[in-house]
C-alpha cells in the first residue's frame, strides 16, 4: 500500500457516524500488515518513525523561516493510552523553542468566567510554530459529557443541556477550526484508540512495577467504570468534527511503536505539502548581505 492510502485508513471522512468498534486497536490493520508479519511490521515502523522524526526536523526549521503557517495538534484518548509517550518520541527531534506542549487540567476560575474554548485560544501556537494540545477543548465534549454535574461550574445562565446543546457546541468547535485554518494554522487531530483489555494491561504494569507506581491513579481507575459513556462520547464528538479542514485520524494503540510510527508519518507528511520554502532576499538585502561578508573577510 502506498503512503496516502496507509493515511486514508485512519482518516475519519466527514460527516461519516463512526463506531469506534469498528476499528481494530492492534498493528495488523490489513491483511498485507498480517502477511508481513508482527517482526518485521515492527522493524517497518521502527524505519518510519525515524525517517518521519528527520523530516520532522527539517520541516520544523523550514515551517519557522517560511512564518505563514503554524501546526496544531490535538491529542485525545482513554486513560494509559500512550499520549506522553507518543509527544515523547515522535517529537523527538524537534527544536524546543519551536514546539509548545500543553496539557489541560482542571480549568480555573478565571477559565470559568469566559466561553469553554477562551483558555485554549490562548494556548494557541504561532505562526511558524508547533503546538501540541494534550487534551484540549474536546474535554469540553467528553468528560464534561459523561460528568454534566461539571457543567454547573461553567455558569451557563440556566441554558437547558440537552442533545441540541452539545450540537452547539460541536458546531462552535467546528466554526472555532475552520477559523483557525483560514488563517494560517493547520489542524490535525488524533484519537489514540486503545482497548479495554489492553488499558487493564498497562494499569496492572504500573501497579506491579515499582518505578511506574507514580504513573498510577485512582481517578484514573474510577474513570474506567464509565468506559462506555466515554466511547458514546468519542463516537458523536469525532462523528461530528471530523471535516475537511479539521480532520480526525483514529490510531490503534495496542502497539506503541504502531502508534507512534503512524502518527509521525501522518504529520510530516502533512507538512511536506505545504508550500513552505525558506525567504528570498530582495537585491537590497543581499547587498547588505555581501556589504557583512566583506567587512568580516578584511578582518
Amino acid at each position: 500500500m502506498i503512503k496516502e492510502e496507509i493515511i486514508d485508513l485512519f482518516k475519519v471522512k466527514p460527516d461519516k457516524k463512526i463506531r469506534l468498534k469498528d476499528y481494530h486497536t492492534g498493528w495488523d490493520q490489513t491483511k498485507e500488515l498480517k502477511a508481513f508479519g508482527k517482526k518485521a511490521t515492527k522493524e517497518r515502523a521502527s524505519e518510519i518513525l525515524q525517517k518521519s522524526i528527520e523530516e520532522l526536523s527539517s520541516s520544523q526549521e523550514l515551517l519557522y523561516a517560511d512564518d505563514r503557517y503554524s501546526l496544531l495538534i490535538v491529542l485525545q484518548a482513554m486513560d494509559a493510552a500512550g499520549k506522553d509517550g507518543t509527544i515523547k518520541h515522535v517529537m523527538s527531534g524537534l527544536n524546543p523553542q519551536g514546539c509548545q506542549v500543553f496539557s489541560f487540567k482542571k480549568p480555573s476560575a478565571e477559565d470559568l468566567d469566559h466561553n469553554f474554548l477562551w483558555r485554549y485560544m490562548k494556548s494557541l501556537p504561532e505562526r511558524g510554530r508547533i503546538g501540541i494540545f494534550n487534551r484540549s477543548y474536546y474535554e469540553d465534549v467528553l468528560v464534561v459529557k459523561v460528568h454534566p454535574e461539571l457543567l454547573e461550574r461553567q455558569k451557563l445562565a440556566g441554558e437547558k443541556i440537552g442533545k441540541a446543546f452539545w450540537q452547539s457546541r460541536y458546531e462552535d468547535i467546528n466554526a472555532f477550526e475552520q477559523h483557525l485554518v483560514r488563517n494560517g494554522t493547520i489542524v490535525l487531530k488524533f484519537f489514540l484508540n486503545v482497548s479495554k483489555k489492553e488499558q487493564k494491561r498497562r494499569f496492572m504494569d504500573r501497579l506491579e512495577r515499582p518505578e511506574k507506581n507514580w504513573k498510577f491513579s485512582l481517578a484514573d481507575l474510577n474513570e474506567r467504570s464509565y468506559w462506555d459513556d466515554y466511547v458514546a462520547a468519542f463516537e458523536k464528538a469525532i462523528s461530528a468534527t471530523s471535516t475537511e479542514w479539521a480532520p480526525w485520524f483514529i490510531i490503534p494503540a495496542d502497539d506503541k511503536w504502531a502508534t507512534r510510527a503512524i502518527v509521525a508519518d501522518i504529520i510530516s507528511s502533512t507538512l511536506d505539502k505545504l508550500d513552505l520554502s525558506f525567504p528570498e532576499m530582495n537585491e537590497e538585502q543581499r547587498a547588505l548581505l555581501e556589504a557583512a561578508k566583506k567587512t568580516l573577510e578584511e578582518e
